[in-house]
């Protein structure tokens, strides 16, 4: 593993020259994730952020009634963490699970923490990354609120068609909030189109 795509990653969050970005990247370190592994469970305390060098990753937690709910996906190229509880230091409310192998670079909070008082590009880079990790909350949230499943799904497969390819469709319909019956229903129409 190098480390080209995570400062490709650093890059776009913060343009910068590839001599800063190195050193905003050489914090993070390697991390192999088997499929199914977990990269966090629900009660404890995030204490690590990821990039997805490699694979998908997925976090999930249960509703009142105890059905699992796929709460986001985490493909190749993207930022995956719980940071409600990475930064208040409070247990998890969900899982955080590898659906494929996967190869990730990691930062602890401690690490983290440091770089932020250490590297002012690492504090500037923190702080775009969360605000676009917060971006990409509010739209899911409002896309859910706004949007049909059938749109919702286009929107998935035209943004990370790896997922469609990859993700168990009950993972699919679930973050979708809606009944496996309906995604089959759902993507036969899209075959058609």
């Amino acid at each position: 593993m190098n480390k080209d795509s995570l400062i490709q990653f650093i890059q776009k969050i913060l343009p910068m020259n590839p001599s800063r970005a190195g050193q905003v990247a050489e914090k993070f370190k390697p991390m192999q994730i088997e499929k199914n592994g977990y990269v966090l469970k629900a009660g404890t305390v995030c204490n690590e952020s990821h990039f997805i060098e490699k694979g998908i990753i997925r976090s999930y937690t249960y509703d009142l009634d105890g059905n699992e709910v796929t709460t986001a996906f985490y493909p190749t190229n993207t930022y995956s963490s719980d940071l409600l509880s990475f930064f208040k230091r409070t247990p998890a409310k969900e899982y955080i699970q590898a659906i494929t192998d996967c190869e990730t670079w990691y930062i602890t909070y401690e690490d983290m923490q440091e770089s932020f008082h250490t590297i002012p590009e690492f504090r500037e880079f923190g702080r775009l990354n969360i605000v676009n990790q917060y971006s990409i909350l509010k739209e899911r949230m409002l896309s859910n609120l706004q949007e049909t499943a059938e749109k919702r799904y286009n929107d998935l497969i035209h943004s990370h068609p790896e997922i469609l390819q990859q993700v168990p469709l009950k993972y699919i319909a679930s973050y979708l909030g809606i009944a496996d019956t309906s995604l089959s229903r759902i993507r036969k129409e899209a075959v058609k189109k």
